[in-house]
Protein backbone atom coordinates (compact mmCIF):
# COMPACT_ATOMS: atom_id res chain seq x y z
CA UNK A 1 0.00 0.00 0.00
CA UNK A 2 2.59 2.43 0.90
CA UNK A 3 4.06 1.84 -2.39
CA UNK A 4 1.38 2.53 -4.25
CA UNK A 5 0.66 5.19 -2.43
CA UNK A 6 4.00 6.89 -3.38
CA UNK A 7 3.53 6.55 -7.37
CA UNK A 8 -0.25 8.07 -6.69
CA UNK A 9 0.85 10.92 -5.07
CA UNK A 10 -1.89 13.39 -4.50
CA UNK A 11 -4.56 10.67 -5.73
CA UNK A 12 -3.88 8.70 -2.80
CA UNK A 13 -5.95 10.64 -0.53
CA UNK A 14 -8.76 9.05 -2.90
CA UNK A 15 -7.90 5.52 -2.50
CA UNK A 16 -9.82 3.31 -3.19
CA UNK A 17 -12.05 5.11 -5.35
CA UNK A 18 -9.03 6.60 -7.40
CA UNK A 19 -7.80 3.30 -8.09
CA UNK A 20 -9.85 2.93 -10.64
CA UNK A 21 -7.89 5.76 -12.51
CA UNK A 22 -4.50 3.37 -11.80
CA UNK A 23 -4.98 -0.31 -12.01
CA UNK A 24 -2.51 -2.76 -12.20
CA UNK A 25 -1.65 -4.63 -15.70
CA UNK A 26 -0.20 -8.08 -14.48
CA UNK A 27 1.43 -10.88 -16.01
CA UNK A 28 1.70 -14.35 -14.34
CA UNK A 29 5.36 -15.04 -16.76
CA UNK A 30 7.15 -12.58 -18.95
CA UNK A 31 5.06 -14.16 -22.32
CA UNK A 32 1.66 -14.30 -21.01
CA UNK A 33 -0.59 -11.98 -22.10
CA UNK A 34 -1.64 -9.27 -19.63
CA UNK A 35 -4.50 -8.83 -17.41
CA UNK A 36 -6.18 -5.93 -15.11
CA UNK A 37 -6.97 -5.93 -12.10
CA UNK A 38 -8.49 -2.84 -10.20
CA UNK A 39 -8.00 -1.87 -6.58
CA UNK A 40 -11.72 -3.14 -4.72
CA UNK A 41 -10.10 -1.82 -1.32
CA UNK A 42 -7.76 -0.34 0.96
CA UNK A 43 -7.14 -1.97 4.61
CA UNK A 44 -4.62 0.92 6.23
CA UNK A 45 -4.18 -0.73 9.19
CA UNK A 46 -2.78 -3.90 7.67
CA UNK A 47 -1.62 -1.62 5.22
CA UNK A 48 -3.03 -3.53 2.23
CA UNK A 49 -5.14 -3.86 -0.85
CA UNK A 50 -7.99 -5.89 -2.28
CA UNK A 51 -8.16 -6.39 -5.76
CA UNK A 52 -10.65 -7.50 -7.89
CA UNK A 53 -8.93 -10.99 -9.25
CA UNK A 54 -6.22 -12.91 -8.61
CA UNK A 55 -2.83 -12.04 -8.34
CA UNK A 56 -0.50 -15.02 -7.81
CA UNK A 57 2.87 -14.76 -6.04
CA UNK A 58 5.55 -14.10 -9.02
CA UNK A 59 3.38 -12.57 -10.81
CA UNK A 60 4.83 -9.49 -12.54
CA UNK A 61 2.89 -6.18 -12.31
CA UNK A 62 2.79 -2.88 -13.69
CA UNK A 63 0.89 0.29 -12.67
CA UNK A 64 -1.37 1.18 -15.31
CA UNK A 65 -2.93 5.19 -15.93
CA UNK A 66 -6.21 5.21 -17.52
CA UNK A 67 -6.09 7.02 -20.83
CA UNK A 68 -9.49 7.82 -22.24
CA UNK A 69 -8.66 7.75 -25.66
CA UNK A 70 -7.11 4.05 -25.31
CA UNK A 71 -10.34 2.70 -23.29
CA UNK A 72 -12.25 3.50 -26.39
CA UNK A 73 -9.62 2.01 -28.78
CA UNK A 74 -9.89 -0.93 -26.85
CA UNK A 75 -13.11 -1.51 -27.53
CA UNK A 76 -12.90 -1.18 -31.12
CA UNK A 77 -9.47 -3.39 -31.17
CA UNK A 78 -12.23 -6.02 -29.50
CA UNK A 79 -14.79 -5.19 -32.27
CA UNK A 80 -12.08 -5.89 -35.34
CA UNK A 81 -10.80 -9.01 -33.88
CA UNK A 82 -14.67 -10.35 -33.55
CA UNK A 83 -15.23 -9.14 -36.86
CA UNK A 84 -12.00 -11.23 -38.35
CA UNK A 85 -12.78 -14.47 -36.23
CA UNK A 86 -16.15 -14.55 -37.98
CA UNK A 87 -14.95 -13.53 -41.38
CA UNK A 88 -17.77 -11.28 -42.03
CA UNK A 89 -17.95 -7.63 -42.59
CA UNK A 90 -20.79 -7.82 -39.44
CA UNK A 91 -22.06 -9.54 -37.21
CA UNK A 92 -25.86 -9.97 -36.63
CA UNK A 93 -25.81 -9.75 -32.83
CA UNK A 94 -23.11 -8.57 -30.53
CA UNK A 95 -23.38 -8.70 -26.87
CA UNK A 96 -21.24 -6.01 -24.97
CA UNK A 97 -20.03 -6.44 -21.40
CA UNK A 98 -18.22 -3.62 -20.11
CA UNK A 99 -16.49 -3.02 -16.87
CA UNK A 100 -18.44 -0.76 -14.69
CA UNK A 101 -14.88 0.61 -13.75
CA UNK A 102 -14.89 1.84 -17.45
CA UNK A 103 -18.30 3.26 -17.00
CA UNK A 104 -16.95 5.22 -14.08
CA UNK A 105 -13.80 6.43 -15.81
CA UNK A 106 -15.13 7.57 -18.88
CA UNK A 107 -18.14 9.35 -17.62
CA UNK A 108 -19.73 11.22 -20.55
CA UNK A 109 -17.70 9.85 -22.69
CA UNK A 110 -18.60 6.45 -22.28
CA UNK A 111 -21.27 6.38 -25.86
CA UNK A 112 -17.67 6.84 -27.26
CA UNK A 113 -16.88 3.35 -26.65
CA UNK A 114 -20.43 1.79 -27.76
CA UNK A 115 -20.21 4.25 -31.03
CA UNK A 116 -16.93 2.56 -31.90
CA UNK A 117 -17.94 -0.81 -31.37
CA UNK A 118 -20.71 -0.11 -33.92
CA UNK A 119 -18.47 1.63 -36.44
CA UNK A 120 -16.70 -1.34 -36.52
CA UNK A 121 -19.84 -4.03 -36.64
CA UNK A 122 -21.73 -1.94 -39.02
CA UNK A 123 -25.67 -0.25 -38.77
CA UNK A 124 -27.08 -3.62 -39.38
CA UNK A 125 -25.66 -5.79 -35.81
CA UNK A 126 -28.21 -5.89 -32.76
CA UNK A 127 -26.33 -4.73 -30.07
CA UNK A 128 -26.79 -5.67 -26.41
CA UNK A 129 -25.16 -5.29 -23.46
CA UNK A 130 -24.73 -4.22 -19.53
CA UNK A 131 -21.98 -3.48 -17.32
CA UNK A 132 -20.37 -6.29 -14.91
CA UNK A 133 -17.62 -6.49 -11.90
CA UNK A 134 -14.93 -8.46 -13.88
CA UNK A 135 -15.24 -10.16 -17.43
CA UNK A 136 -14.54 -13.60 -18.74
CA UNK A 137 -13.31 -13.87 -21.96
CA UNK A 138 -10.17 -15.75 -24.08
CA UNK A 139 -7.37 -13.16 -25.81
CA UNK A 140 -8.07 -15.64 -28.35
CA UNK A 141 -10.50 -17.74 -29.88
CA UNK A 142 -8.43 -21.14 -28.90
CA UNK A 143 -7.19 -19.88 -25.50
CA UNK A 144 -8.63 -20.54 -22.40
CA UNK A 145 -11.21 -17.79 -20.50
CA UNK A 146 -9.21 -15.09 -17.76
CA UNK A 147 -11.02 -12.64 -15.42
CA UNK A 148 -10.62 -9.27 -16.37
CA UNK A 149 -10.89 -6.07 -14.73
CA UNK A 150 -11.63 -2.65 -16.67
CA UNK A 151 -12.13 -4.34 -20.03
CA UNK A 152 -14.66 -4.75 -22.81
CA UNK A 153 -15.79 -8.02 -23.63
CA UNK A 154 -17.62 -8.56 -27.16
CA UNK A 155 -19.81 -11.89 -28.18
CA UNK A 156 -20.83 -11.56 -31.96
CA UNK A 157 -23.32 -14.14 -33.48
CA UNK A 158 -23.69 -14.29 -37.07
CA UNK A 159 -25.60 -16.70 -39.17
CA UNK A 160 -23.62 -18.33 -42.11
Amino acid sequence: LALYKKYLGEHAAQLPASGLLFPLSLRTSPDASPVVRTILSVDENQQSMTFAGDIPQGSRVRLMKANFDRLIDGATHAAESCVQTIGRDSADLAVLISCVGRRLVLGQRIEEEVESVREVLGPSATLAGFYSYGEISPFTPSARCELHNQTMTITTFAER
